[in-house]
């Protein structure tokens, strides 16, 4: 059955209650060149949402770009004049979620956070990687933090953001940043199966897999779970989805699944619960 479009070709499939704001992941920045979330926003504003973005740092620590979260959903919610937020949130975008629902009093600003991939209880990657090689991370954060202070960080800190990727930092998070009962929590992981299929997450599949086990590149399944776990985003055959592709990173279509009508879907669902 056909579904129902306004004069300019918007159906109302995704009009949900309160505004999506899309909450990015470390190392990237929004709509700088490209989208982070590629062609998700348009494929969701035609089925009618109303889809703004978070603008945090890409190396900001997680209580640092947490302000800055807060600060773009006042300012969304100063634009619609809604109550709420409805926050789709990657990677490190779901920590600074969770922590300026937390900790900076926003929970009866937010009606639900969804999570995908993020990495809730830490690395053990990451465990190994600062306990072998501090000196060189050190150096490298002086470069990435001159990098994107460039670009326009406020205060890029890889060093210090890096470590709040750490088994350790994620048990003493979770002990303080509790979840919020008013707003409604659900994760989603995803995972690379066929490493060579993804030239930019093949190769750090494996060294995650080694610490991790079942990961997208980066962020192990387990790790991902938080709040209503609603699986992994599954893709038919053998390949499995990368980091990257589970927010269409390189606009292009990974066969067996289209990643746009999974956050279709997603949206769609807030919009059956009344968010």
């Amino acid at each position: 059955m056909k579904r129902k479009r306004d004069e300019t070709g918007t159906s109302f499939l995704c009009a949900t209650k309160y505004p999506i704001v899309l909450v990015h992941g470390t190392g990237f920045r929004d709509k700088t060149l490209l989208d982070y979330w590629g062609r998700i926003p348009r494929a969701l504003s035609v089925e009618g949402a109303k889809v703004f973005y978070s603008h945090q740092d890409a190396w900001g620590t997680i209580e640092h770009n947490a302000e800055m979260v807060k600060r773009a959903v006042k300012a969304v919610l100063a634009e619609t004049g809604a109550k709420k937020v409805n926050l789709l949130a990657h990677s490190k975008g779901g920590l600074e979620a969770r922590y300026m629902i937390a900790a900076l009093g926003m929970g009866n600003k937010v009606a639900s956070l969804t999570t995908i991939c993020t990495p809730h209880h830490g690395s053990r990657t990451m465990d190994a990687i600062l306990r072998r090689f501090p000196g060189p991370y050190r150096l490298l954060g002086w470069v990435v933090d001159g990098f994107f202070r460039f670009l326009g960080d406020e205060a890029p800190a890889f060093a210090v953001t890096s470590r709040q990727f750490t088994t350790a930092f994620a048990r003493s998070f979770n002990a303080t940043v509790h979840n919020d009962r008013r707003v409604y929590m659900q994760s989603y992981a995803s995972s690379l199966r066929k490493p060579l299929t993804d030239v930019v997450f093949g190769m750090t599949y494996l060294v995650v897999k080694r610490f991790d086990g079942s990961n997208d590149g980066l962020v192990s399944v387990q790790s991902a779970k938080w709040g209503r776990y609603r699986g992994e985003v599954n893709v038919a055959g053998r390949r499995g989805l990368s980091h990257g592709d589970v927010v269409d990173a390189r606009r292009f279509d990974v066969k067996g699944i289209n990643i746009r009508r999974f956050y279709v879907g997603v949206v769609q669902e807030l919009k059956g619960m009344g968010f």
